[in-house]
């Protein structure tokens, strides 16, 4: 199981909220590269940046913070958040990322993600499954769809999607356990996707756990600054 450290950004700093509230905003560091830099000297292979600013407004805003970082270090990063044309596509990729992070377009815009599928390939997008109270949560969690996580999964594993990532977002940020039950319920249902856990993560028993289900990563972030996990802990992991 790979372990994927999180950098959330408003204002071009390093942020965490809790359960998606951003009236719940703590500041941890004002420079993403140096962060993003510890987390490689750490031996971490992958980051896991999500543009908030860009989640809120609607399009990509922090480019230029994934452009510093992936011209810095060696990290494969997925970027994402207010993704809702292809220019943020394109301006992603070009940028430096490895994979887009879409979670509102695949609900909200099924065809223009599909199109998306088509040109640039399934492997250039990590989907994000937020599940707020068993159903879809969008648009930066301030949005809850009628879609719910089983049939969402379904069909957007059979056009190609194999990486996807899940938060329930009742977790995100309280630092008490994710949600193994649900994780193992859509491992079970579909062996054939990479899922990667988000979101309560709060100990290394936590991503034991995780990987005892099957989770082939889980995305850590809060845990990590509130020292609930060293990185050396997520070395030895």
């Amino acid at each position: 199981m790979q372990i994927i450290p999180a950098i959330d950004l408003i204002d071009g700093k390093c942020v965490r909220l809790t359960q998606g509230d951003y009236r719940q905003k703590v500041i941890y560091n004002h420079d993403p590269l140096e962060v993003a830099k510890s987390f490689e000297d750490a031996g971490m292979a992958r980051l896991h940046l999500v543009d908030l600013d860009g989640a809120k407004a609607g399009k990509v805003v922090n480019w230029k913070v994934l452009e510093k970082i992936a011209s810095n270090t060696n990290l494969d990063i997925d970027f994402g958040g207010g993704v809702k044309q292809r220019q943020d596509v394109e301006t992603i990729l070009h940028s430096g990322a490895v994979m887009v992070t879409v979670g509102s377009i695949a609900v909200k815009d099924e065809a223009a993600f599909c199109d998306w599928i088509n040109v640039y390939g399934a492997d250039k997008f990590f989907l994000g499954a937020d599940v707020k109270h068993a159903k879809i949560a969008i648009h930066g969690w301030l949005e809850t769809s009628d879609r719910d996580v089983f049939s969402f999964v379904d069909y957007y594993a059979s056009k190609g999607i194999k990486n996807i990532f899940c938060t329930d977002v009742s977790k995100d940020g309280l630092l008490q356990g994710p949600s193994t039950d649900l994780y193992k319920k859509i491992i079970d249902q579909f062996p054939e996707i990479e899922l990667v856990a988000s979101g309560g993560v709060a100990s290394v028993a936590d991503l034991q756990a995780l990987k005892a289900i099957g989770c082939s990563g889980a995305i850590v972030g809060k845990a990590i600054y509130e020292n609930k996990i060293s990185l050396e802990d997520l070395q030895r992991v």
